[in-house]
């Protein structure tokens, strides 16, 4: 083809190149980041960033504690034995409540109250997992924006997938490295109403029962158990026209709590009203709270707990190694569906396999 016919088969249309856009990240940034993510911390990189109060150290530590990788469970433990003499100085307070209570707008804002008064508060919000796809929303930093961008306030939402047991005992380990690292006030908030509350009433100081008023029969549904173990109960959103409603739950709550026996603390359980919202009598529930730290410290009932959760959860520690072993044996695991099978079609009773098993387990 000729250079003529090149000419004349060439499109009219030109595009200019136009303004070269700028990258979505900075170079920078990147760099930075990359350079953060490729940095292996070791043992004592981990120890002394938490001893300083270094977050994002303090996030790693706890990221390697929630991990199921053995390799990680390996250096958490090394790094929790050497934190532990730093710990055991912080006030901890456990926070639960009925789905829609306002656990995150009250923790907040008694979070906001405690950091006014100059102390430091790490929050380990513990976040429901899907069943199904086992993934956690992870919302609390954003529900809780205003304490979030606190210096002296931390918060890590957990997810709360795997057995209650490791759950629990991943919160409380990371609760020592919260205290390590030079907080004051540890919050643990669980997921609601149910068996978390048990667990988490065994690694606090404090246990407080949030409750709305007018949501019908104000003890329905509402476990012994669970009021039992409440040293305070708070009636948020005591506001506007639902006061004199927050005011009559109020009466009916602390008539209950004079049916319960006297705890062994000496402490008799509080039923307060307020609202998280508006920031109302906020700073009552502080003031209970301080009240009851002075009162368990003098009888030293605050003491003589903190000895035996700390003899619970060693049993505890012990249950869920052994359980978690079973479970991972490569024979077991091979042996367990066929046992299955025996049990649903009759051949075996669940006592008599499981009898088998724990035998075959225990001739190693």
């Amino acid at each position: 083809m000729s250079s003529k016919n090149k000419n004349t088969n060439k499109s009219a249309l030109h595009v200019n190149k136009g303004v070269e856009q700028p990258p979505s990240i900075s170079p920078q940034a990147r760099n930075n980041f990359q350079k953060f993510r490729r940095k292996k911390l070791t043992l004592e990189d981990y120890v002394n960033g938490i001893k300083n109060g270094d977050r994002a150290i303090l996030s790693r530590a706890i990221t390697l504690i929630e991990s199921s990788l053995p390799a990680h469970q390996e250096i958490a433990q090394q790094i929790i034995e050497q934190c532990l003499p730093l710990a055991g100085k912080s006030m901890r307070i456990g926070i639960t409540g009925v789905p829609g209570v306002g656990k995150s707008t009250f923790i907040e804002s008694l979070g906001n109250e405690i950091t006014q008064r100059g102390q430091r508060l790490a929050v380990l919000a513990i976040d429901p997992s899907s069943e199904r796809s086992k993934g956690s929303i992870l919302g609390d930093k954003t529900r809780m924006e205003t304490l979030a961008n606190n210096p002296d306030a931390f918060i890590r939402p957990s997810p709360s997938a795997g057995s209650l047991g490791g759950v629990a005992r991943k919160t409380r380990e990371s609760m020592l490295l919260c205290e390590a690292a030079g907080f004051d006030i540890v919050f643990i908030e669980t997921v609601g109403v149910g068996q978390s509350e048990t667990a988490v009433h065994s690694m606090v100081d404090f246990f407080l029962l949030l409750m709305l008023a007018g949501a019908g029969d104000e003890l329905q549904g509402i476990k012994r158990g669970i009021m039992e173990m409440a040293d305070a109960i708070a009636i948020n959103k005591a506001d506007g026209n639902n006061k004199n409603k927050a005011s009559q739950a109020k009466a009916e709550y602390s008539s209950a709590l004079h049916l319960f026996p006297p705890s062994p603390s000496g402490w008799t359980p509080k039923v307060l009203t307020c609202s998280a919202l508006h920031n109302i009598d906020i700073n009552n529930v502080w003031q209970t709270i301080t009240d009851y730290k002075d009162l368990t410290k003098k009888n030293q009932y605050w003491l003589a707990k903190r000895n035996e959760q700390a003899k619970y959860w060693m049993y505890e520690t012990i249950n869920e190694k052994l359980k978690t072993h079973f479970y991972t044996q490569k024979d077991i695991k091979t042996k367990l569906q066929s046992f299955e099978e025996d049990v649903l079609n009759n051949r075996k009773s669940s006592f008599q396999a499981a009898h088998q098993l724990l035998d075959e387990y225990f001739k190693k």
